[in-house]
């Protein structure tokens, strides 16, 4: 009997590097034997949400130069100018988190494109994506009705869900003593172990080659 072959993704929605990852991200989709678990940590929400200000601003902006030149990922100068410099916008993943929470109530083999879409929405498309009806509009957008209807609804059962989820991904953070994220935990069904995140960054493929054969 085979065993069944899990990577749970450790990662923040306003988490630059976790961008830079998507496209490894989404190679494992392709791998028929292998599930993907996506767990929030909540990096940037809660206690760890802050203002964007200046110094933040530069700082992420010379992080996402270097991420572009690893992974081709956009960084627009719109989202320079409409996120970045707009000192009314907070750094804080909890409303992205909590809409990927409601995706993953309502369509679960779904949440990685609701991801991806979300992080687009903010690094290529310049948009806010800490509003809730920006968030809204990316999951209609996607025919993600349910989803968005129930983050418009923000009911108790979607708060309970989003809170247990991040507590579980810090939990998984302290226990395998991850630094940051992205990480990724690699389940091969009687052992889980943390993969080094630099193969999230390397040739294109190759994390998706190395789990084809593990």
């Amino acid at each position: 009997m085979s065993r069944t072959r899990t990577v749970t993704y450790l990662f923040d929605p306003l988490c630059g590097w976790c961008y830079g990852a998507s496209p490894a991200i989404a190679s494992l989709r392709e791998i028929g034997d292998l599930a993907l678990e996506l767990l929030p940590t909540g990096l940037f929400s809660g206690a760890g949400a802050r203002p964007l200000d200046e110094g933040f601003a530069a700082h992420a902006w010379a992080a996402d130069q270097r991420i572009c030149a690893l992974t081709g990922q956009v960084f627009s100068e719109r989202y320079r100018t409409d996120v970045l410099a707009d000192r009314r916008q907070r750094l804080d993943s909890g409303p992205a988190t909590l809409a990927l929470t409601a995706v993953a109530l309502t369509a679960p083999a779904r949440e990685f494109t609701a991801l991806a879409a979300i992080q687009a929405a903010r690094y290529a498309d310049g948009r806010d994506i800490t509003a809730m009806a920006t968030l809204a509009d990316v999951l209609a957008g996607l025919d993600l009705g349910a989803a968005a209807s129930l983050l418009a609804e923000g009911t108790e059962e979607l708060t309970v869900a989003d809170a247990a989820r991040v507590e579980r991904g810090r939990q998984l953070m302290a226990a395998y003593r991850a630094n940051g994220v992205p990480t990724l935990l690699y389940d091969d069904g009687s052992h889980r172990r943390k993969l080094d995140s630099e193969i999230l960054f390397a040739k294109p493929g190759r994390l998706a080659a190395v789990l084809r054969v593990a």
